[in-house]
């Protein structure tokens, strides 16, 4: 930035030389009739032209550098506040309003920047036409010095305006991006339930909206844009017209009246740059309000830097009394799914909570360390582009296609072309929801972690793939403790032991057997789960 407000500088004032060199090349070469005179004068102008035209290019190739390095380094503070928030981030704020800011915002901060180059620059040069001008005629000196400041007054209550109605526009353009994505991401499903034409409706009620708002941006941006360019044209016309009227009566000469108009021209390029800064300014400070709204959010869970249990230990979760096992096979099991869900948040570390692992609270224990021994799987979670066998996160295919076995996904391998070097879409769109819930647990199994906890792995297959994979999660996971959420009679009769909870809390605890046998509320739970089981199949 230092660099380009100093090219930006060198190159406003050799902006100002021409007029003098020309006033010059008028008063000492063309009326006195030296031509010799008048051709330094003009081989001045010349090398000048040159001169500033190099100064230009690098003045741009250094702003151009200012705005790119500005954006991407924004985009990588976004990102990795985004990857520290993990998954509280997707519960304080909506992915099109996360779009949003890299699209528009970061875009907005990084123009900004480079108004530092010129800006300084027409500052400088302001201030040494005026020093010019006063050399010339002090009155004329008197009506520039006067006639800026003016002119910047007449914009700045639309400078204003365009802040407020700016952030109008930006957040409309946040909640409008977040249903496109909701819109997009679940067309599918969306399209299955008969629900695409109510968010359609919505999406265009809510761009509507969107459009409205653009055109008041529009209106006030186009009389920014319309006084950028008049308004200094005005000031030049007034200025041009006194400084003719004293030529004509004797008081200045011919060519300083050339370099008058020179001065006077080259002073709309000052004007345009301070109105286009303040223009720029006003978009840069809403979108930049907005990035540190979201670089000020924090996590649930507060970064610890303790050291875990070196044994496999107890799992306990003390807001609804559940408690693991080391080595056990765990199912959670209640009436509304959030419940058990959130059970595995806390005890993953991932939500704010009390919950320890062998009497360490998580949340005082180191993240990588954390994240590293307890791994936490869910049906969200993002599958990238790529490679299948790096998507799955392996690179010995012998122990990759173990995995695959044990998540009964070698129908899902061999039905790609290349198979394990067959190319995967993002969120790998190319299969379908069952194949990715079992491309996940590959993953999971690959990551190999002390702790699993599961988030309804078996919900999108058949039952004949839910009773593979499930027996082969026991024998993969054998010895080691995994938890799972689900109300599948066909898991809950494969696990150790089930935890019912009530109201997220831990209602009974026992074998799949002892609690159907037992518990009223349980049966109930798993009898309805079983009977729409049933209704799909038929």
């Amino acid at each position: 930035m230092v660099a380009g407000a100093f090219l930006g500088t060198t190159w406003m004032i050799g902006l100002i030389v021409p007029p003098w060199l020309l006033s010059e090349a008028v008063d000492q070469g063309l009326i006195p009739g030296d031509y010799g005179r008048l051709v330094e004068w003009v081989a001045a102008l010349v090398g000048v032209g040159v001169l500033t035209a190099y100064l230009s290019i690098m003045r741009h190739r250094t702003m151009t550098r200012v705005r790119m390095d500005g954006a991407f380094r924004t985009v990588t503070a976004v990102n990795r506040h985004a990857t520290v928030l993990g998954a509280t981030l997707a519960r304080q704020v909506t992915s099109g309003e996360v779009v949003t800011i890299g699209i528009g915002d970061v875009g907005a901060v990084a123009g900004a920047l480079t108004m530092t180059g010129p800006g300084f620059g027409a500052l400088v040069a302001y201030a040494v036409v005026a020093v010019l001008l006063f050399m010339i005629s002090p009155l004329l000196a008197v009506i520039v010095l006067a006639g800026v400041p003016i002119l910047a007054g007449v914009v700045g209550p639309l400078l204003r305006r365009l802040n407020h109605t700016g952030a109008a526009y930006r957040q409309q353009q946040g909640v409008t991006t977040a249903q496109i994505v909701d819109v997009v991401t679940g067309l599918r499903v969306l399209s299955g339930l008969g629900g695409k034409d109510v968010f359609a409706r919505r999406y265009r009620a809510g761009s509507a909206v969107l459009r409205d708002e653009g055109y008041r941006l529009g209106a006030v941006s186009s009389w920014i844009a319309a006084c950028g360019v008049g308004l200094p044209a005005v000031f030049l016309a007034v200025v041009t017209w006194i400084a003719a009227r004293m030529a004509a009566q004797g008081t200045i000469q011919p060519g300083e009246l050339v370099a008058v108009y020179g001065y006077a021209g080259l002073l709309v390029i000052p004007v345009f740059q301070f109105i286009e800064a303040g223009e720029s300014l006003s978009r840069a400070l809403v979108a930049a309000n907005r990035i540190v709204r979201f670089l000020n959010l924090t996590a649930d869970r507060t970064a610890g830097t303790g050291t875990a249990p070196p044994d496999p230990s107890e799992l306990h979760d003390p807001e609804s009394g559940a408690r693991i096992a080391p080595g056990e096979f765990v199912a959670l099991v209640a009436a509304r799914t959030a419940e058990p869900a959130a059970v595995i948040e806390r005890l993953g570390g991932f939500a704010r909570s009390e919950a320890t692992w062998g009497g360490v609270r998580l949340d005082a224990i180191d993240g990588e360390e954390l994240r590293r021994r307890i791994v936490v799987a869910d049906n969200d979670a993002y599958l990238f582009a790529g490679v299948f066998r790096d998507v799955l996160g392996g690179s010995d295919d012998d122990r990759v296609m173990a995995a695959v076995d044990a998540a009964a996904a070698r129908d899902v391998v061999e039905g790609l072309h290349d198979g394990l070097d067959a190319r995967i879409r993002g969120q790998a769109v190319n299969l379908s929801g069952g194949q990715r819930q079992r491309v996940r647990l590959v993953r999971a199994l690959l990551a190999d972690p002390e702790i699993l906890l599961a988030v309804e792995p078996t919900s999108a297959v058949d039952a004949h793939t839910e009773a593979a994979m499930i027996d082969g999660l026991r024998r993969a996971r054998s010895g080691r403790t995994t938890v799972v959420t689900t109300t599948s009679p066909l898991v809950l009769g494969r696990v150790d032991r089930v935890v019912f909870l009530v109201d997220g809390v831990v209602a009974a605890a026992g074998t799949h057997t002892d609690l159907l046998a037992g518990h009223s509320g349980y049966r109930t739970v798993v009898a309805r789960t079983a009977g729409e089981a049933t209704e799909v199949l038929r």
